[in-house]
């Protein structure tokens, strides 16, 4: 039965919500304006992991702390980490803007961390602040800094100090206070020995803790390589992987088991890949020039005995020294007899048959073709000319 336009319709929609039921079993948000949200971030109660929120306002993407919000300026899946913009000092001062929240101030309970790629610099810090493990020497980083123009109104602060973050006492905050320090600025991967003018923006670079399967509350919270089963430890319902496929938290779906499943074991085996690709081109190349060795050299066998041969014809055909003989091709035989025809032949024989033929220059010539297998035949026609005149 031809399927009707109704149908085929209907048909249509079931596959666009089969497509759509696969794209979102992955649960992964919607840009937020020309930003993607990598999966585990949420910025949405339907989509990504609720453990990882963070907001979408006005398409600017927003992190935030306990008591303060900063917006995000990058985001880099692979390694799970992004980048936030610090706040910046209050007009004609040398206090953080954030200084009433305390600076930044992270949930601990929650996936995120300060890393340890961050050199954090204090400024406007009370004498007391020496009792902690920083460096407050004059010839910390810090006093650098001030010397530009950006944070020029901390140049007569009494004391800076400059550390580098990600430690137990900085994995959850950058502290600014009034009996401590009062402004802060933070750079990503700096190297110490750089000039000021080559150091890189700031920021506050934060990484997220790669998230467990997903929560659920029944198979339709899952898709079709996952079920939803309560955890042993916690009693929690969670999507996981059917037998055969394991859960890849980068990318939020059940893939194969022998699939690259982190950052370092996919380097590895890119690696591991180019080697032994690298290795069976080598290979290849080798064995390629090898072959056309060896097949030019018998080619070279081939026609130097080719060579002999027709010098030895040339001198069985002019054993008598009456006139220097000649080989001629085939192709220059079959061109003479217009391809040994019918209407050249003229005469035969038990030996076999003669043809008249007529060569490039003008001679006419009778061409003798001995029988195949007739030995006979082949003494006769070794006692004649190759090529004789009719």
């Amino acid at each position: 039965m031809e399927p009707t336009p109704r149908n085929q319709l209907y048909l249509v929609a079931v596959l666009l919500l089969s497509a759509a039921t696969c794209v979102f079993s992955v649960k992964k948000c919607p840009n937020c304006g020309l930003t993607s949200v990598p999966y585990p971030l949420s910025t949405q109660p339907t989509c990504g992991d609720q453990s990882y929120k963070i907001r979408c306002d006005a398409g600017v993407l927003i992190f935030d702390t306990l008591n303060n919000s900063y917006p995000i300026i990058s985001i880099n899946p692979s390694n799970q980490r992004l980048v936030i913009q610090p706040a910046n000092l209050l007009p004609n001062t040398c206090i953080s803007s954030d200084f009433i929240h305390l600076g930044i101030q992270l949930n601990s309970s929650l996936p995120f961390n300060i890393t340890g790629d961050n050199t954090v610099m204090l400024f406007n810090c009370s004498e007391s602040i020496r009792d902690h493990p920083l460096n407050c020497s004059t010839s910390s980083l810090c006093y650098l800094y001030v010397k530009g123009e950006e944070y020029s109104q901390c140049r007569d602060s009494t004391l800076c100090c400059t550390f580098k973050a990600g430690g137990s006492a900085s994995a959850y905050r950058i502290r600014v206070r009034e009996k401590g320090c009062r402004a802060y600025r933070s750079f990503i991967g700096l190297d110490w020995g750089w000039p000021v003018d080559k150091w890189p923006d700031p920021g506050v670079e934060i990484q997220w803790v790669l998230p467990q399967e997903p929560v659920c509350e029944s198979q339709v919270d899952c898709d079709a390589d996952s079920t939803c089963e309560p955890n042993r430890a916690d009693g929690v319902k969670r999507c996981y992987c059917k037998v055969g496929l394991q859960w890849n938290p980068i990318q939020g779906i059940c893939s194969q088991t022998g699939g690259c499943q982190s950052p370092g074991g996919c380097s590895r085996q890119k690696k591991i890949a180019l080697i032994v690709g690298l290795t069976f081109g080598l290979s290849a190349l080798v064995l390629v020039i090898t072959i056309a060795i060896l097949l030019h050299k018998r080619y070279k066998r081939i026609r130097e005995a080719q060579e002999r041969l027709a010098r030895h014809c040339e001198e069985i055909l002019s054993v008598d020294g009456s006139k220097t003989a000649k080989l001629f091709k085939s192709k220059e035989i079959k061109k003479a007899t217009d391809n040994f025809s019918k209407d050249c032949l003229i005469g035969a024989g038990g030996y076999g048959e003669v043809y008249k033929g007529c060569l490039e220059d003008g001679t006419v010539v009778a061409v003798k073709c001995a029988k195949i297998g007739n030995i006979k035949a082949l003494l006769q026609f070794s006692n004649m000319d190759f090529l004789t005149p009719p």
